[in-house]
């Protein structure tokens, strides 16, 4: 019989193509989605690469009456959240919002699985839990002790986003120890590109606060010009550096995570031994690719697979950003099994493949 899993706010690209990956899989979904920043599209786009529709249910999780009688209907085995606000920028001129949004959400959906002894999560944080400035000087890229491992200092966040995912984890560390969760906290920072199938991409309403979706809306004629946000940064072409990883890698990093998960040794120490909950897990993993890229060099490899230029202009930092983020995805390697495939100029093609096809 299928495990059935809970996905909170699917319509969003990684979400979507999460659904796919598992049900693929051979996994139930069951979807659950305010559609307050994303499209219903995404369930037609589902269907045409599944040939069904996965259960789906336009319920705010604050919304605590309906996300009951979901958990009374459906028998869950596990939950990935993902419901999140998630701009950097945004989250720096609307923080109360956003501490509404992602935490006060969460909180009501941890009581629901409190209730119905559902104890196992795969949780989507992000680099940003980190603590800023970190020891990466550029001179030192190739040193491997110079990348992001996870034992690094938490908590010194540059923006409310990232206070809010830091917040959580602490909840969740918390909820596992005192509370018998079995928890995977995935770390990662910058999700890019489409499916294979060219149905699934990231196309957010608006200008995109992500780089990509910005470079490629430019590039199909969609908008007119590029914002690179500085500089001067102290980075290979003074522009900010991030770490990208193909939805299609990660999305399997969170299948690996799961394997793990249900066979993870449980601790069988501390507080949760003494109340008689042996069997809790809060484990850490990045999900990156170890491959740095700058704005202007993204913008340069884009314009390989579009064959045309993409106009940008210099404006003001964005509040909140940093200089340059990169991971060591060694533990994943180690423990998960898992490891970035998708070469960036696959992800581009894949990319390009759904906007000419728009």
């Amino acid at each position: 019989m299928k495990k059935t899993v809970l996905i909170t706010w699917w319509t969003g690209y990684i979400w979507s193509h999460w659904v796919v990956a598992f049900e693929q899989a051979w996994y139930k979904t069951v979807i659950v989605d305010n559609l307050s920043n994303s499209s219903i599209k995404s369930l037609d786009w589902i269907e045409k690469i599944l040939g069904y529709k996965p259960d789906f249910y336009p319920v705010d999780l604050r919304d605590t009456n309906s996300l009951d009688e979901i958990f009374k209907k459906y028998d869950f085995a596990w939950v990935v959240h993902f419901a999140w606000l998630k701009a950097v920028g945004e989250s720096c001129s609307k923080p109360l919002e956003y501490f509404d949004n992602n935490i006060v959400w969460s909180l009501r959906l941890f009581e629901l699985m409190e209730k119905y002894d559902v104890k196992n999560i795969i949780f989507s944080s992000s680099a940003t839990v980190y603590t800023s400035p970190q020891p990466s000087p550029l001179e030192e890229r190739e040193k491997e002790q110079a990348w992001i491992s996870e034992d690094f200092v938490t908590g010194n966040t540059t923006n409310p986003y990232g206070t809010t995912k830091y917040l959580l984890e602490q909840i969740l560390n918390d909820l596992a120890n005192f509370s018998g969760f079995r928890v995977m906290n995935l770390r990662y920072f910058n999700p890019i590109w489409a499916h294979m199938s060219g149905y699934l991409w990231e196309d957010p309403f608006g200008i995109p606060n992500n780089l990509l979706p910005y470079v490629m809306k430019v590039a199909n004629g969609e908008l007119k010009q590029l914002q690179v946000f500085w500089w001067d940064y102290d980075t290979v072409d003074g522009t900010g550096v991030r770490d990208y990883i193909d939805v299609v890698d990660l999305i399997d990093g969170h299948l690996k995570a799961w394997e793990r998960l249900i066979t993870h040794p449980p601790h069988t120490s501390g507080t949760s031994l003494e109340k008689g909950r042996k069997y809790w897990i809060f484990e850490v993993y990045n999900l990156w690719v170890g491959r740095w890229v700058s704005v202007l060099e993204m913008v340069s490899e884009a314009e390989k697979v579009v064959w045309k230029k993409i106009d940008y202009k210099i404006v003001e930092r964005r509040s909140g950003d940093v200089a340059e983020v990169f991971c060591n995805p060694s533990k994943a390697l180690e423990e998960l099994w898992w490891k970035s495939e998708t070469s960036l100029e696959d992800s581009l093609k894949n990319s390009w493949r759904f906007y000419r096809g728009k």
